[in-house]
């Protein structure tokens, strides 16, 4: 009987993780990252410093000095750049190899299949990048010894965002490596769904409507989302099942054996499947705000007001997608609204471009709020306006403060002292000996007869 040892997942584990550490594209990622998060930690810090009057000017507000925004999600930025221009290459790479090779017609004679073959590979890349995060852990431990600052919650949402944005990033690699015939064709894939991604964060931006609504769920746009300290299951959900499509699409075009016919059914179904699972997932409305100002939230007393309205709210913006007002609106207000109430209907009846050229008769700039019938306008987007104009409509008395505290901030003038030396030198250079350490050769022990 074989041992639990004996699994084929554990033997194809181990041999994809040899094979990642064994290759170029593995080292020349954990080399870069070094210099890149020591850039964007580095330049983090000289700008939090002078914005808490490092320079002998004034300092900024102290509530609005947030570790968050100052240095935690700079410092990870650098990790967006390497999951765009240098992640793809290693996981291509395991899947790419074993074609042009003919080891994967091998390999599909074992007891394990072929969808097995592909999630251990990303399980295997998913734990690399994972691994690729200590340089950043580094800088934020650095920040702490300065006397900084970091909310555990705020770190973690963030990190669970750029952990979604590189699994998505790798399934999308192995679905494109499947799809073609080598490494060079399947990276110019990849890069061309991350172009497509900006591509429709632009239009999105300019015309709204349905680009809008596709546009939350981009790579760039989930990533914002948690960098704001909200972690929202939506967004979780629909970046788990295109992961899961974009493998599913893997499993059916890797195999030699299938013919094209197979291949365009099952693509058909795993995209209608996708389509569907995705649409009922974005639904979902649960979300939770870990920042700690509480920047995706109203107040405690308006919250709880707000959630006892029970008939549903309908917003009519009469803002094109450009003009500053939106943005300004979706931001401090709109998401909170969807966070809080049980059922709010958003409606852009404007388009084009920022309503300088709009006939009088289109109410340009009015926003419309009706409940139950009743409705009113208000042209202001300022979160104190907007609630009164709602609880006007509602027919509810505005509650009165509870008088919770506000953020104090956290502003501190550090320098970025010993951050060079660790990740422009000390980094690059534990890594490059580590892979050459992994790369010697072993010496067998003799075996000697009794």
């Amino acid at each position: 009987m074989p041992s639990p040892n004996d699994a084929p997942w554990r033997r194809l584990l181990d041999k994809d993780r040899r094979e990642l550490a064994a290759s170029w594209a593995w080292l020349v990622l954990l080399v870069l990252l070094g210099p890149l998060v020591g850039h964007a930690f580095i330049t983090a810090v000289d700008s939090y410093a002078e914005a808490s009057g490092a320079s002998g000017g004034p300092a900024a507000l102290a509530q609005g000095l947030s570790p968050l925004d100052g240095i935690v999600v700079p410092t990870f930025g650098a990790y967006a750049i390497a999951v765009t221009l240098l992640f793809p290459f290693v996981a291509i790479r395991l899947v790419s190899s074993e074609k042009q090779s003919g080891s994967l017609k091998l390999l599909l004679q074992s007891r394990a299949s072929l969808g097995v073959m592909l999630f251990v590979k990303l399980f295997v890349v998913v734990g690399a990048w994972l691994l690729a995060w200590l340089p950043g852990l580094a800088a934020l431990a650095l920040w702490r010894a300065y006397g900084g600052h970091l909310s555990s919650a705020e770190v973690a949402t963030v990190l669970l965002g750029h952990l979604l944005r590189a699994t998505l990033t790798c399934a999308l690699a192995i679905a494109a490596a499947s799809l073609t015939d080598n490494a060079a064709t399947a990276a110019v894939v990849t890069l061309a769904l991350t172009l497509g991604s900006w591509a429709l964060d632009f239009i999105a931006q300019v015309r709204g409507g349905v680009a809008l609504a596709l546009d939350a769920y981009t790579p760039e746009s989930a990533l914002r989302v948690f960098e704001s300290g909200e972690i929202r299951l939506a967004i979780v959900i629909v970046t788990l099942l295109l992961a899961v499509a974009a493998m599913a699409l893997a499993v059916v075009w890797l195999h030699p054996g299938r013919t094209w016919r197979a291949r365009a059914i099952g693509t058909a179904v795993v995209i209608a499947a996708g389509a569907v699972t995705t649409w009922l997932g974005a639904h979902v409305r649960a979300s939770c705000d870990a920042s700690e100002d509480r920047r995706n939230s109203f107040a405690p007393a308006d919250e709880r007001a707000l959630a006892a309205i029970r008939d549903p709210l309908l917003i009519t913006v009469y803002l094109a997608p450009e003009d500053p007002r939106l943005a300004d609106l979706e931001r401090g207000v709109l998401r909170k609204l969807r966070r809080t109430m049980r059922d709010v209907d958003t409606r852009y009846t404007a388009r084009g471009g920022t309503g300088l050229f709009a006939r009088p008769g289109e109410h340009y700039g009015e926003v419309w709020y009706a409940i139950g019938g009743r409705s009113a306008m208000s042209r202001s987007t300022t979160e104190a306006i907007v609630l009164e104009t709602i609880y006007s409509v509602a027919g509810i008395t505005p509650p009165t403060p509870d008088g919770a505290p506000a953020y104090p901030g956290y502003p501190l003038a550090a320098r970025p002292r010993g951050a060079g030396l660790l990740l422009y030198l000390v980094w690059p250079v534990v890594v490059i000996a580590a892979w050459w350490w992994s790369k010697r050769p072993r010496q067998l022990p003799l075996l000697t007869s009794s």
